[in-house]
């Protein structure tokens, strides 16, 4: 594990819920990765709308940058967020060691859950508890323009959900989709848990040290298990107790300071 002391950098979570983790998967995963790597950070609110790319999570490197003016401060999408902290000695790279194998099973852990996975949640969250949605995602716009943004938003993640496929789906075809996904991950993961101490945490490849794809995993779990616009996820995910001792271990040992899921 690498240890960083001062300067550290900013991360803005689109909340700032001091103490707890936010609805963002990406959010959690990137927090994840600085944890582990020991890396000192600071959590602040920012925005999609001063976001480099639009979205949350990104972070303000200034402070670890040497090549100030010529690299952008402000970096955006998770992905390029770790690659960038790794091309500065800042994160280890997890799945260096890797074999192929191994290496295509991350990715494809990864794969499923950001682009097959997310769309799922896309669809629940935002089409089937929309006002729960939109009022977190959109805390800080006074209405009525939170009504009007809205609008827009649910109108563009219709339109994506139906050229992507899910909007395309009856309720139980993607209950049913849902369930395969985290059924799959609950049978690997009760294998992976049954060699390891009791406190410690397990990975989903079965080594020693996780991979990029725990820091993924981790962050959609969690984020099924806080978010409140997914309840019909929430429910699912409780029940399957592999997922839950997975997850309650890597929060222990990397997320002591933050509330528990309920």
């Amino acid at each position: 594990m690498i240890t960083r002391s001062p300067p550290h950098l900013i991360v803005y979570r689109g909340w700032l819920d001091k103490g707890k983790y936010t609805w963002s998967p990406f959010v959690t995963k990137i927090e994840f990765r600085l944890r582990h790597a020991g890396l000192r950070y600071t959590a602040e609110v920012g925005g999609p709308r001063v976001a480099p790319k639009g979205k949350i999570p990104y972070v303000d490197l200034s402070s670890l940058q040497n090549d100030a003016g010529t690299v952008p401060d402000l970096l955006g999408d998770t992905t390029f967020i770790i690659e960038r902290l790794q091309s500065m000695d800042c994160l280890s790279q997890l799945n260096l060691n890797l074999t192929d194998e191994h290496k295509l099973n991350d990715l494809a852990i990864r794969a499923l859950c950001e682009e097959k996975l997310c769309f799922y949640n896309m669809r629940e969250k935002w089409l089937e508890n929309y006002y729960v949605q939109r009022d977190k995602a959109l805390w800080a716009v006074p209405y009525p323009m939170r009504v009007v943004i809205g609008f827009f938003i649910h109108r563009g993640v219709t339109h994506t959900l139906h050229g992507q496929g899910t909007g395309r789906f009856s309720d139980e075809e993607v209950r049913k989709l849902k369930t395969e996904v985290w059924q799959s991950i609950d049978n690997v993961l009760r294998q992976r848990l049954k060699p390891a101490m009791a406190t410690e945490p397990a990975w989903i490849l079965g080594g020693d040290a996780p991979t990029e794809a725990d820091a993924t995993l981790f962050g959609f779990i969690v984020s099924a298990l806080v978010s409140e616009s997914n309840p019909e996820s929430r429910s699912l995910v409780k029940t399957f107790p592999s997922i839950i001792d997975y997850a309650e271990r890597i929060h222990r040992r990397f997320f002591p300071d933050y509330e528990v899921w309920l």
